[in-house]
């Protein structure tokens, strides 16, 4: 029995972290599917006025991301940014390998916020070959509010001279084209599809609302092992006590 104590306490111990693990992802799990409820009826809210300046200190951006916003003034088409986007998953007519249109949008009150007006594809990148879509003049800007987001470590860099971006940073889009960083809006807005637009690009409505949600499959796999290693020990002691002394 006492070559069974050690064999025994090491047991309880990776159990008990295993357990503690998948209990860990049942939380995870409860807060995910929190998350996804309130984002949903975030979203099917009406819009508010963008936040402006004053608001930009304090604000929590992770709690109003895909709030609907509206916002008055008119495009800066002259400073677009081109980010590099596989739209796989269209929900307009127009998909594949091109471009998230960024053109900042300078507001009736005098700041400036990016607007992700959409979708082109990668012939399309020149503003001259839909030159329908470009809004001059005072407008109107319905969409939803969205975090900066740096490009993944595994893509390659930004490349500010041929206007092509992995990154979705209004600060890095501001600096590139000159615009005064103190007036840029911290978030960029998705526009929504206008089915009005002249030549109908860029293929507005295109945001993405996806959150990843495994967590019920890695609870399971936790309590799975650990359920493992309490039963590799069982079999390991039954063995240990049915052994007979040596005579």
């Amino acid at each position: 029995m006492r070559k069974l104590v050690v064999p025994a306490v090491f047991t309880l111990v990776v159990c008990a972290i295993l357990v503690g693990l998948g209990v860990w992802q049942l939380q995870r799990l409860a807060w995910k599917e929190n998350l996804i409820a309130e984002v949903t009826t975030r979203m099917g809210g009406a819009p508010v006025a963008a936040p402006g300046p004053i608001a930009w200190p304090g604000i929590d951006l992770g709690s109003v991301e895909y709030q609907p916003v509206i916002v008055s003034g008119h495009y800066l088409n002259d400073h677009e940014a081109h980010v590099i986007y596989s739209l796989t998953s269209p929900k307009g007519p127009i998909g594949g390998v091109g471009y998230m249109v960024m053109t900042p949008f300078a507001t009736d009150s005098g700041w400036i916020v990016y607007v992700n007006r959409g979708f082109v594809p990668g012939e399309k990148a020149d503003p001259a070959t839909r030159a329908a879509g470009l809004i001059a003049g005072e407008a109107t800007v319905a969409g939803v509010l969205r975090l900066p987001a740096d490009r993944s470590w595994f893509m390659p860099g930004d490349n500010a001279a041929k206007n092509e971006w992995f990154s979705r940073d209004p600060a890095l889009f501001a600096a590139s084209a000159g615009l005064p960083a103190a007036a840029i809006a911290p978030y960029i807005i998705d526009a929504r599809y206008d089915p009005n637009l002249p030549g109908g690009l860029p293929q507005g409505g295109e945001t993405v609302v996806d959150f990843p949600n495994n967590h019920f499959g890695y609870a399971l796999t936790w309590f799975g092992l650990a359920a493992c290693a309490a039963g590799v020990f069982i079999a390991f002691a039954a063995g240990r006590l049915r052994q007979r002394p040596s005579a």
